[in-house]
């Protein structure tokens, strides 16, 4: 009988300590945090020839987009983003790739994306690794 007291309160602890015990545990919580989907290059090109029609999202300055850019990617920059949705992007279904330099300002635009209610946000990091066609179009 002993045993079975103990083995509920240790099994109780590691639940409490780990997170798993309901309250705290981000599937039953009362707030839920929008995300986006990171991918590799890789992947990112073969979307971008799969699904013609998806937004490809440079969210660096327009000194930045200017020297160099993917074709077909249309300029948001990420400091520009904020809490109201972007005009150029009316769809909140519609496909998103994003891309910055190296990749922390298309996380931070992803993020703010998905908190304001876009759905297919995919984030494929910077054009300083990127190997597919650059252009100043």
């Amino acid at each position: 009988m002993n045993r079975k007291i103990i083995a509920c309160f240790v099994c109780a602890g590691l639940l409490s300590s780990s997170g798993c015990s309901g309250g705290n545990s981000p599937d039953h919580s009362a707030e839920s945090h929008a995300s986006y989907t990171q991918i590799s290059q890789e992947a990112a090109a073969e979307m971008m020839k799969e699904h013609p029609d998806c937004v490809i999202l440079d969210v660096r300055r327009q000194d930045e987009f200017d020297s160099g850019h993917i074709p077909g990617a249309i300029l948001i920059p990420n400091e520009s983003i904020s809490d109201q949705p972007p005009e150029q992007l009316p769809d909140p279904d519609q496909i998103i790739l994003i891309y910055c330099r190296s990749g922390n300002r298309s996380k931070q635009a992803a993020q703010k994306l998905a908190d304001i209610g876009y759905r297919n946000i995919y984030e494929f990091g910077g054009i300083n690794s990127w190997t597919g066609e650059i252009t100043t179009d």
